[in-house]
């Protein structure tokens, strides 16, 4: 498998990971191209959270991925991170 596919991968688990732990509005997986960060990225925003909540920080820890810095917005936490 190639680099680019197991990069991929990391990152659908980790958002499949945290849809099932905390209370999302959305969580999307964008490929490099689509990306502002042009890698792999894993592009989420919670809700009725105040921070990146430490079900999420662990999940990106497992899976190798940065947390980048993103702005919240009232009562929704965006958080996007990349491999």
């Amino acid at each position: 498998m190639s680099c680019t596919v197991e990069e991929r991968k990391r990152v659908r688990r980790a958002a499949r990971a945290i849809q099932e732990e905390v209370a999302t509005e959305s969580v999307d997986v964008l490929a490099p191209s689509a990306s502002q960060y042009n890698a792999w990225t894993l592009d989420a925003v919670l809700r009725d959270a105040e921070g990146v909540p430490p079900e999420v920080l662990r999940e990106l820890a497992l899976a190798g991925l940065t947390l980048q810095p993103t702005p919240s917005q009232a009562e929704y936490q965006h958080v996007a991170a990349t491999v």
